[in-house]
């Protein structure tokens, strides 16, 4: 066996993958736990560790009707984001992050005279791709087992003349510095995607959405005033080349349904709850439904 699967941010990503994708038939710790490969005592220690919440917290943040409640609460979150000029820094769980897009010159060059340094890491909610310039992260993503060489090679394709350097060190330290539950608000990140002017615009509304906050594609919209480009939005939010640090993980539909999501619709759930966890619990209440549970997680 790979001795990666029994590492903490493994048995977490088997555990929380387990319970998004059956978020609607909130499973009992036992069976929660044996995903994990833990007891239930371990498991509901190690989850709080990591998620900062108990599992049964945990499914109560995964409903749909958690992230409604989230959309109405949050509706004038943007707004008022916007008008204090927050739309440059954000925060992830207290990182700090910087964000400069890749200038004409470097976009027109192909990265001539930039080296990117690439690597893999583990998270708790899956393995992660990296790459990073001297200006900062160019590309952030989630990769399923077998998906690692075309993530290298579509970098690769963006930035064809740049030089190309493996470096599993840095992204282990940029996965540490956005999970590990003990390095939380470790230093600043630097982001320099490369867009259009109109995706550039879009990913700077989104640094605006707090962790814990949702907005819509037509309020991102608005934000970047073009109120009828919603459409346009999501097609900015498809292509945005960092997750999570650009959160287009928070864009909602109207009403509060999901909508896309590059890394799958149980795992947008889940980064939703995962960032609502971090709040405090009046901040982050959602509503329970009464469902019996032959184990209840605590």
């Amino acid at each position: 066996m790979d001795p990666r699967h029994d590492r903490p941010y493994a048995r977490m990503a088997r555990a929380i993958a387990y319970l998004a994708d059956r978020w609607e038939e909130r499973p009992d710790l036992a069976h929660a736990a044996r995903a994990a490969g833990l007891s239930p005592w371990h498991f509901q220690r190690e989850f709080r560790r990591w998620v900062g919440v108990s599992p049964k917290r945990f499914q109560g943040l995964l409903t749909l009707e958690h992230a409604g409640a989230l959309l109405r609460a949050g509706a004038p979150v943007l707004d008022a984001a916007l008008a204090a000029g927050a739309s440059g820094p954000s925060r992830l769980h207290d990182l700090a992050v910087g964000f400069e897009a890749a200038t004409p010159g470097e976009i027109g060059s192909g990265g001539a005279g930039l080296t990117l340094r690439h690597g893999l890491a583990e998270s708790p909610f899956g393995r992660l791709f990296a790459a990073a310039s001297p200006r900062g992260l160019v590309r952030l993503a989630f990769v399923e087992p077998g998906d690692e060489d075309g993530v290298l090679a579509a970098t690769v394709r963006a930035w064809p003349r740049a030089a190309v350097v493996a470096d599993a060190e840095m992204a282990e330290g940029i996965a540490r510095a956005i999970f590990a539950p003990d390095a939380r608000g470790a230093g600043r990140m630097r982001l320099a995607p490369r867009g259009t002017n109109f995706q550039v615009k879009v990913w700077q509304a989104l640094l605006a959405v707090p962790p814990g906050a949702v907005t819509t594609y037509a309020a991102i919209a608005r934000a970047v005033g073009q109120p009828g480009a919603a459409r346009a939005v999501g097609g900015a939010c498809a292509a945005n080349p960092i997750a999570l640090l650009i959160p287009c993980h928070r864009v909602l539909r109207e009403g509060g349904a999901l909508g896309g999501y590059a890394f799958g619709g149980d795992r947008k759930r889940a980064l939703i709850a995962w960032e609502a966890a971090a709040l405090p619990a009046a901040d982050a209440g959602t509503p329970q439904r009464a469902k019996p549970s032959t184990s209840p997680m605590e």
